[in-house]
Protein backbone atom coordinates (compact mmCIF):
# COMPACT_ATOMS: atom_id res chain seq x y z
CA UNK A 1 0.00 0.00 0.00
CA UNK A 2 2.66 2.41 0.72
CA UNK A 3 4.01 2.17 -2.36
CA UNK A 4 1.32 2.33 -4.08
CA UNK A 5 0.83 5.79 -1.92
CA UNK A 6 4.78 7.44 -3.32
CA UNK A 7 3.07 6.83 -7.17
CA UNK A 8 5.27 3.66 -7.71
CA UNK A 9 4.22 1.00 -9.47
CA UNK A 10 3.74 -2.50 -7.35
CA UNK A 11 6.12 -4.72 -7.82
CA UNK A 12 5.68 -8.70 -8.18
CA UNK A 13 6.45 -11.01 -5.98
CA UNK A 14 9.70 -12.86 -6.14
CA UNK A 15 11.96 -15.52 -4.27
CA UNK A 16 14.47 -13.50 -3.70
CA UNK A 17 15.56 -9.71 -3.51
CA UNK A 18 15.78 -8.34 -7.24
CA UNK A 19 18.26 -5.74 -8.40
CA UNK A 20 16.85 -2.91 -10.61
CA UNK A 21 17.07 -4.67 -14.32
CA UNK A 22 19.21 -1.86 -15.89
CA UNK A 23 22.35 -3.08 -13.76
CA UNK A 24 22.03 -7.00 -15.14
CA UNK A 25 22.85 -4.89 -18.36
CA UNK A 26 26.20 -3.76 -17.41
CA UNK A 27 28.81 -5.79 -18.73
CA UNK A 28 31.83 -6.65 -16.71
CA UNK A 29 35.03 -4.21 -17.18
CA UNK A 30 37.65 -6.08 -18.76
CA UNK A 31 41.04 -4.65 -17.82
CA UNK A 32 44.11 -4.86 -19.92
CA UNK A 33 45.95 -8.03 -18.90
CA UNK A 34 49.20 -8.41 -16.51
CA UNK A 35 50.31 -11.80 -16.46
CA UNK A 36 50.39 -15.40 -18.81
CA UNK A 37 50.54 -18.60 -17.82
CA UNK A 38 54.06 -19.75 -17.76
CA UNK A 39 55.97 -16.35 -18.45
CA UNK A 40 57.43 -15.14 -14.73
CA UNK A 41 58.48 -11.66 -16.10
CA UNK A 42 56.09 -10.01 -19.13
CA UNK A 43 56.13 -6.79 -20.86
CA UNK A 44 52.81 -5.38 -20.41
CA UNK A 45 51.66 -2.09 -22.58
CA UNK A 46 48.24 -3.30 -21.90
CA UNK A 47 47.07 -0.81 -19.87
CA UNK A 48 48.49 2.75 -20.04
CA UNK A 49 50.12 2.81 -17.19
CA UNK A 50 53.51 5.73 -16.80
CA UNK A 51 56.19 3.83 -18.33
CA UNK A 52 58.57 5.62 -15.83
CA UNK A 53 56.45 4.64 -12.80
CA UNK A 54 55.46 6.79 -10.13
CA UNK A 55 57.64 9.90 -9.03
CA UNK A 56 60.06 8.67 -6.36
CA UNK A 57 58.52 11.65 -4.07
CA UNK A 58 54.99 10.05 -4.49
CA UNK A 59 56.44 6.72 -3.24
CA UNK A 60 58.17 7.87 -0.23
CA UNK A 61 54.98 10.34 0.81
CA UNK A 62 52.93 6.68 0.36
CA UNK A 63 54.31 4.95 2.39
CA UNK A 64 54.16 7.72 5.28
CA UNK A 65 50.67 7.93 5.00
CA UNK A 66 50.13 4.28 5.41
CA UNK A 67 51.99 4.59 8.68
CA UNK A 68 49.08 6.67 10.33
CA UNK A 69 46.70 4.23 8.47
CA UNK A 70 44.89 3.21 11.60
CA UNK A 71 43.73 7.09 11.37
CA UNK A 72 40.58 7.70 9.07
CA UNK A 73 41.90 10.02 6.36
CA UNK A 74 41.11 14.18 6.01
CA UNK A 75 37.26 13.30 4.36
CA UNK A 76 37.51 17.16 2.73
CA UNK A 77 41.03 16.12 1.39
CA UNK A 78 41.83 19.56 1.81
CA UNK A 79 45.48 19.27 1.09
CA UNK A 80 45.62 17.53 -2.25
CA UNK A 81 42.50 19.93 -3.56
CA UNK A 82 45.02 22.90 -2.08
CA UNK A 83 47.56 21.56 -4.25
CA UNK A 84 45.56 21.12 -7.11
CA UNK A 85 44.59 24.58 -7.19
CA UNK A 86 47.94 25.90 -6.51
CA UNK A 87 49.05 23.59 -9.79
CA UNK A 88 45.57 24.46 -12.23
CA UNK A 89 45.06 27.82 -11.38
CA UNK A 90 41.68 27.02 -10.50
CA UNK A 91 39.49 27.33 -6.83
CA UNK A 92 39.78 24.70 -4.52
CA UNK A 93 36.14 24.38 -3.39
CA UNK A 94 35.32 23.41 -6.46
CA UNK A 95 37.73 20.35 -6.80
CA UNK A 96 35.90 16.97 -5.54
CA UNK A 97 38.56 13.49 -5.32
CA UNK A 98 37.55 10.74 -6.13
CA UNK A 99 38.76 6.74 -5.69
CA UNK A 100 40.08 7.43 -9.15
CA UNK A 101 37.71 9.03 -11.81
CA UNK A 102 35.67 6.33 -12.34
CA UNK A 103 34.09 7.03 -9.02
CA UNK A 104 33.20 10.44 -9.84
CA UNK A 105 31.99 9.80 -13.86
CA UNK A 106 29.54 7.22 -11.56
CA UNK A 107 28.95 9.77 -9.04
CA UNK A 108 27.83 12.39 -11.64
CA UNK A 109 26.03 9.43 -13.42
CA UNK A 110 23.64 9.00 -10.26
CA UNK A 111 23.32 12.79 -9.07
CA UNK A 112 22.30 13.77 -12.97
CA UNK A 113 20.57 10.97 -14.89
CA UNK A 114 17.35 8.77 -13.92
CA UNK A 115 15.77 6.23 -14.67
CA UNK A 116 14.71 6.92 -18.61
CA UNK A 117 16.91 9.16 -19.29
CA UNK A 118 19.76 9.02 -22.00
CA UNK A 119 23.52 9.43 -21.53
CA UNK A 120 25.31 10.27 -24.71
CA UNK A 121 28.80 9.26 -25.43
CA UNK A 122 30.96 8.85 -28.89
CA UNK A 123 31.54 5.35 -30.44
CA UNK A 124 34.71 4.46 -29.14
CA UNK A 125 34.76 6.83 -25.74
CA UNK A 126 35.35 5.32 -22.68
CA UNK A 127 33.56 1.89 -21.85
CA UNK A 128 32.66 3.00 -18.90
CA UNK A 129 29.74 5.80 -19.99
CA UNK A 130 27.22 2.87 -20.92
CA UNK A 131 28.06 1.66 -17.36
CA UNK A 132 27.29 5.07 -15.65
CA UNK A 133 23.74 4.93 -17.32
CA UNK A 134 22.81 1.52 -16.54
CA UNK A 135 23.70 2.27 -12.98
CA UNK A 136 21.50 5.05 -13.11
CA UNK A 137 18.81 3.30 -14.88
CA UNK A 138 18.98 5.42 -18.04
CA UNK A 139 19.65 4.52 -21.36
CA UNK A 140 22.98 4.36 -22.77
CA UNK A 141 23.40 6.02 -26.43
CA UNK A 142 26.29 6.37 -28.31
CA UNK A 143 26.79 8.53 -31.62
CA UNK A 144 29.41 7.59 -34.47
CA UNK A 145 32.69 8.97 -34.69
CA UNK A 146 35.01 9.83 -37.84
CA UNK A 147 38.14 8.18 -38.39
CA UNK A 148 38.38 7.09 -34.59
CA UNK A 149 37.65 11.13 -33.74
CA UNK A 150 34.54 12.33 -31.94
CA UNK A 151 31.72 13.71 -34.21
CA UNK A 152 30.57 17.03 -33.10
CA UNK A 153 27.95 17.48 -35.83
CA UNK A 154 26.72 13.57 -35.37
CA UNK A 155 26.81 13.77 -31.69
CA UNK A 156 24.85 16.74 -31.64
CA UNK A 157 21.96 15.41 -33.98
CA UNK A 158 21.99 12.44 -31.16
CA UNK A 159 20.64 14.85 -28.26
CA UNK A 160 16.87 14.64 -27.79
CA UNK A 161 14.57 16.14 -24.55
CA UNK A 162 15.93 12.65 -22.97
CA UNK A 163 19.18 13.61 -23.08
CA UNK A 164 21.09 14.43 -19.14
CA UNK A 165 24.64 13.82 -19.72
CA UNK A 166 27.26 13.99 -22.70
CA UNK A 167 30.30 12.23 -21.81
CA UNK A 168 33.47 12.87 -24.01
CA UNK A 169 37.08 11.68 -23.56
CA UNK A 170 39.28 14.30 -25.20
CA UNK A 171 41.95 13.19 -25.58
CA UNK A 172 39.70 10.04 -26.38
CA UNK A 173 40.14 6.09 -26.15
CA UNK A 174 41.66 6.24 -29.61
CA UNK A 175 44.37 8.91 -28.54
CA UNK A 176 42.63 11.34 -31.07
CA UNK A 177 41.53 14.49 -29.57
CA UNK A 178 39.18 17.67 -30.44
CA UNK A 179 40.43 20.95 -30.31
CA UNK A 180 38.97 23.36 -28.06
CA UNK A 181 37.11 25.13 -30.50
CA UNK A 182 35.19 22.17 -31.43
CA UNK A 183 34.12 21.72 -27.22
CA UNK A 184 32.87 25.15 -27.52
CA UNK A 185 30.88 24.18 -30.76
CA UNK A 186 29.25 21.25 -28.93
CA UNK A 187 29.01 22.96 -25.64
CA UNK A 188 27.09 25.69 -27.27
CA UNK A 189 24.25 23.35 -29.40
CA UNK A 190 23.59 21.37 -26.29
CA UNK A 191 20.69 22.68 -24.20
CA UNK A 192 21.35 24.47 -20.80
CA UNK A 193 20.02 21.60 -19.32
CA UNK A 194 22.71 19.05 -20.61
CA UNK A 195 25.30 18.43 -18.43
CA UNK A 196 28.77 18.03 -20.39
CA UNK A 197 31.83 15.61 -18.88
CA UNK A 198 35.17 16.33 -20.47
CA UNK A 199 36.55 13.21 -19.47
CA UNK A 200 40.75 14.48 -19.65
CA UNK A 201 42.23 11.65 -18.50
CA UNK A 202 45.17 11.92 -21.24
CA UNK A 203 45.55 16.02 -20.34
CA UNK A 204 48.96 15.99 -19.42
CA UNK A 205 50.22 14.02 -22.75
CA UNK A 206 48.29 16.67 -24.93
CA UNK A 207 50.78 19.14 -25.63
CA UNK A 208 48.98 20.59 -28.56
CA UNK A 209 48.54 24.53 -28.98
CA UNK A 210 45.13 23.93 -29.88
CA UNK A 211 44.38 21.57 -26.68
CA UNK A 212 42.52 23.12 -23.72
CA UNK A 213 41.21 20.13 -21.31
CA UNK A 214 38.03 22.32 -19.72
CA UNK A 215 39.45 24.56 -16.96
CA UNK A 216 38.12 27.44 -19.34
CA UNK A 217 34.46 26.02 -20.21
CA UNK A 218 33.64 24.74 -16.41
CA UNK A 219 34.99 28.39 -15.67
CA UNK A 220 32.29 30.07 -17.89
CA UNK A 221 29.13 27.75 -17.54
CA UNK A 222 27.19 26.23 -15.04
CA UNK A 223 26.34 22.88 -17.10
CA UNK A 224 30.02 21.39 -17.81
CA UNK A 225 32.76 19.20 -15.31
CA UNK A 226 36.43 18.43 -16.46
CA UNK A 227 37.31 15.08 -14.87
CA UNK A 228 40.95 14.25 -14.37
CA UNK A 229 43.29 11.18 -13.37
CA UNK A 230 46.33 10.47 -11.22
CA UNK A 231 46.43 6.97 -13.11
CA UNK A 232 48.18 7.64 -16.07
CA UNK A 233 51.18 10.62 -15.92
CA UNK A 234 51.46 10.45 -12.83
CA UNK A 235 52.00 6.47 -12.13
CA UNK A 236 49.60 6.49 -9.39
CA UNK A 237 46.83 3.80 -10.64
CA UNK A 238 46.89 1.46 -8.11
CA UNK A 239 46.15 3.76 -5.55
CA UNK A 240 43.14 4.58 -7.32
CA UNK A 241 43.00 8.33 -7.13
CA UNK A 242 41.21 11.26 -9.40
CA UNK A 243 39.67 14.49 -9.75
CA UNK A 244 37.00 16.70 -10.87
CA UNK A 245 36.59 20.59 -11.56
CA UNK A 246 33.03 21.39 -11.12
CA UNK A 247 30.79 24.39 -11.07
CA UNK A 248 29.91 25.55 -7.68
CA UNK A 249 26.19 23.91 -7.11
CA UNK A 250 28.00 20.13 -8.95
CA UNK A 251 31.00 20.34 -6.53
CA UNK A 252 28.13 20.66 -3.88
CA UNK A 253 25.94 17.48 -5.18
CA UNK A 254 29.23 15.53 -5.99
CA UNK A 255 30.69 16.59 -2.17
CA UNK A 256 26.91 15.40 -0.38
CA UNK A 257 27.03 12.09 -2.54
CA UNK A 258 30.59 10.60 -2.38
CA UNK A 259 31.55 8.43 0.48
CA UNK A 260 32.90 10.07 3.27
CA UNK A 261 36.47 8.84 3.61
CA UNK A 262 36.43 7.40 -0.40
CA UNK A 263 40.18 8.72 -1.11
CA UNK A 264 42.92 7.27 1.22
CA UNK A 265 45.50 8.89 3.20
CA UNK A 266 48.32 7.01 1.27
CA UNK A 267 46.82 8.34 -1.63
CA UNK A 268 46.17 12.04 -0.50
CA UNK A 269 49.65 11.87 0.92
CA UNK A 270 51.35 10.70 -2.93
CA UNK A 271 48.95 12.77 -4.65
CA UNK A 272 50.20 16.25 -3.21
CA UNK A 273 53.83 15.22 -3.87
CA UNK A 274 53.29 13.90 -7.11
CA UNK A 275 51.86 17.22 -8.06
CA UNK A 276 54.97 19.02 -6.22
CA UNK A 277 57.39 16.83 -8.30
CA UNK A 278 57.31 18.90 -11.16
CA UNK A 279 60.23 17.52 -12.57
CA UNK A 280 59.50 13.93 -12.44
CA UNK A 281 56.44 14.91 -14.65
CA UNK A 282 58.78 16.58 -17.29
CA UNK A 283 60.19 13.81 -17.48
CA UNK A 284 57.54 11.63 -17.97
CA UNK A 285 55.61 13.99 -20.81
CA UNK A 286 59.70 13.98 -22.53
CA UNK A 287 59.82 10.04 -22.94
CA UNK A 288 56.68 10.30 -23.73
CA UNK A 289 56.96 13.28 -26.65
CA UNK A 290 59.72 10.84 -28.14
CA UNK A 291 58.52 7.40 -28.12
CA UNK A 292 55.03 8.25 -29.46
CA UNK A 293 56.13 9.31 -32.46
CA UNK A 294 58.93 6.67 -33.24
CA UNK A 295 56.30 4.13 -32.41
CA UNK A 296 53.87 5.61 -35.01
CA UNK A 297 56.67 5.66 -37.52
CA UNK A 298 57.94 1.86 -36.86
CA UNK A 299 54.20 0.61 -36.80
CA UNK A 300 53.63 2.01 -40.42
CA UNK A 301 56.63 0.74 -41.58
CA UNK A 302 55.23 -2.69 -40.84
CA UNK A 303 52.35 -2.34 -42.48
CA UNK A 304 49.94 -0.97 -39.70
CA UNK A 305 47.82 1.67 -39.43
CA UNK A 306 48.24 3.85 -36.26
CA UNK A 307 45.70 6.51 -34.82
CA UNK A 308 47.72 10.02 -34.78
CA UNK A 309 47.86 10.09 -31.06
CA UNK A 310 47.79 12.73 -28.08
CA UNK A 311 48.02 10.12 -25.21
CA UNK A 312 50.64 7.74 -23.89
CA UNK A 313 49.61 4.77 -26.18
CA UNK A 314 49.16 3.78 -30.23
CA UNK A 315 46.06 2.58 -31.61
CA UNK A 316 46.98 0.40 -34.38
CA UNK A 317 44.32 -0.83 -37.19
CA UNK A 318 45.57 -4.34 -38.88
CA UNK A 319 44.73 -4.24 -42.98
CA UNK A 320 43.90 -8.18 -42.26
CA UNK A 321 41.38 -7.10 -40.32
CA UNK A 322 39.59 -8.86 -36.58
CA UNK A 323 41.27 -12.14 -37.71
CA UNK A 324 44.96 -10.11 -38.01
CA UNK A 325 44.55 -8.25 -34.92
CA UNK A 326 43.78 -11.66 -32.82
CA UNK A 327 46.06 -13.61 -34.49
CA UNK A 328 48.91 -10.50 -33.47
CA UNK A 329 47.77 -10.55 -30.62
CA UNK A 330 47.86 -14.37 -29.61
CA UNK A 331 51.63 -14.36 -30.91
CA UNK A 332 52.65 -11.55 -28.61
CA UNK A 333 50.93 -12.70 -25.96
CA UNK A 334 52.87 -16.51 -26.65
CA UNK A 335 55.84 -13.94 -26.10
CA UNK A 336 54.77 -12.67 -22.80
CA UNK A 337 54.11 -9.09 -24.54
CA UNK A 338 50.66 -7.36 -23.33
CA UNK A 339 48.39 -5.67 -25.55
CA UNK A 340 45.18 -4.26 -25.48
CA UNK A 341 42.05 -5.97 -27.30
CA UNK A 342 39.76 -3.38 -28.37
CA UNK A 343 36.83 -5.60 -29.10
CA UNK A 344 34.70 -3.97 -26.09
CA UNK A 345 35.14 -0.79 -27.73
CA UNK A 346 34.11 -1.67 -31.25
CA UNK A 347 37.19 -2.15 -32.61
CA UNK A 348 38.36 -5.67 -33.39
CA UNK A 349 40.54 -5.25 -35.98
CA UNK A 350 42.59 -3.00 -33.72
CA UNK A 351 45.12 -3.47 -30.70
CA UNK A 352 46.33 -0.52 -28.68
CA UNK A 353 49.73 -0.43 -27.43
CA UNK A 354 51.22 1.64 -24.20
CA UNK A 355 54.38 3.77 -25.11
CA UNK A 356 56.62 1.82 -22.61
CA UNK A 357 60.22 2.07 -21.96
CA UNK A 358 62.73 1.84 -24.95
CA UNK A 359 63.40 -1.89 -24.99
CA UNK A 360 59.97 -3.10 -24.22
CA UNK A 361 58.91 -1.76 -27.49
CA UNK A 362 61.80 -2.52 -29.51
CA UNK A 363 60.73 -5.77 -28.02
CA UNK A 364 57.64 -5.32 -29.45
CA UNK A 365 58.39 -4.41 -32.74
CA UNK A 366 60.79 -7.24 -33.34
CA UNK A 367 58.06 -9.70 -31.91
CA UNK A 368 55.66 -7.67 -34.50
CA UNK A 369 58.10 -7.70 -37.44
CA UNK A 370 58.77 -11.47 -37.04
CA UNK A 371 55.30 -12.50 -36.72
CA UNK A 372 53.84 -10.30 -40.09
CA UNK A 373 56.69 -11.32 -42.05
CA UNK A 374 54.99 -14.91 -42.05
CA UNK A 375 52.07 -13.56 -43.38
Amino acid sequence: MASVLRGEAPRAAASAPQPRASLLQIPPYVAGRSKVAGIAKVIKLSSNESALGASPKAIEAARAGAEGMFRYPDSSVAELRAALANANGIPAEQIVCGDGSDELLHLLGQAYASPGDEVLYSQHGFVVYPMVAFAAGAVPVQSAERECVVDVDAMLAKVTARTRIVFVANPNSTGSYLPERDIVRLHAGLPPHVLLVLDAAYAEFAEMPDYEPGVRLVNKHPNVVMTRTFSKAYGLAGLRLGWAYCPPAIADVLNRLRAPFNVTLPAQHAGVAALQDTGFLDQVRAHNRRWRPWLEVELKKLGLMPVPSAANFVLTRFPGGAAQADATNAFLTQRGILVRDMKAYGLADCLRITVGLEDELKALLQALAEFLAKK
